[in-house]
């Protein structure tokens, strides 16, 4: 029987990989919800002007059933309002998690955390970011990544274990700071 949620029991680590209740919501830093609302500003404004006077001018070319010009100027219309509904989107499932929203001695959204491989012996930083700014090979990772959900709301000392597509990593806790 699958559930959306996962926790079994081994050795006394709980594994999982779903906070309940947070469901469809997008976890962005103020820094990035600043960017999509300029890059919002900029798409309404700049772009959909630029572009009304590219279809403007392709008109005056003639006949529009033969006309590549405003063919295309038609594509890149949709691909604009596209993006644009894409990012009221984003913004209206997002959540802005400001630093002071967090709790302390506690992994959240926005805190580098140092966390040793149990079977490695190999320590690793992680900073815990929203989607839009995860990039793991810089070591930020997602919260909504399968090792973010598992390290959020953990402290120092506590070890986790995660399924990753790789199989299954057990980390402990070292440290956690804030950004």
């Amino acid at each position: 029987m699958m559930h959306d949620e996962e926790e079994l029991s081994d050795e006394g680590i709980e594994i999982t990989n779903v906070r309940e209740d947070e469901e469809e919501k997008l976890y962005i830093s103020p820094s990035q919800h600043k960017k999509m609302l300029e890059e919002l500003d900029r798409l309404k404004t700049k772009e959909r002007l630029r572009i009304a006077e590219r279809i403007k001018e392709a008109k005056g070319f003639g006949d529009l059933s033969e006309n590549a010009e405003y063919e295309e100027a038609k594509k890149e219309q949709a691909f604009i309002e596209g993006t644009i509904m894409d990012v009221e989107r984003q913004l209206e499932h997002s959540v802005v998690v400001e630093p002071g929203d967090t709790g302390t001695g506690e992994v959240h959204m926005g805190c580098k955390v140092q966390v040793l491989d149990v079977e490695t012996a190999k320590t690793r930083w992680f900073t815990i970011v929203g989607n839009l700014e995860a990039d793991p090979m810089e070591g930020h990772i997602s919260i909504d990544s399968p090792v973010g959900k598992a390290l959020v709301g953990k402290r120092e000392k506590e070890t986790v274990a995660v399924r990753i597509p790789k199989g299954r990593v057990t980390y402990k806790i070292l440290s956690i700071e804030k950004v």
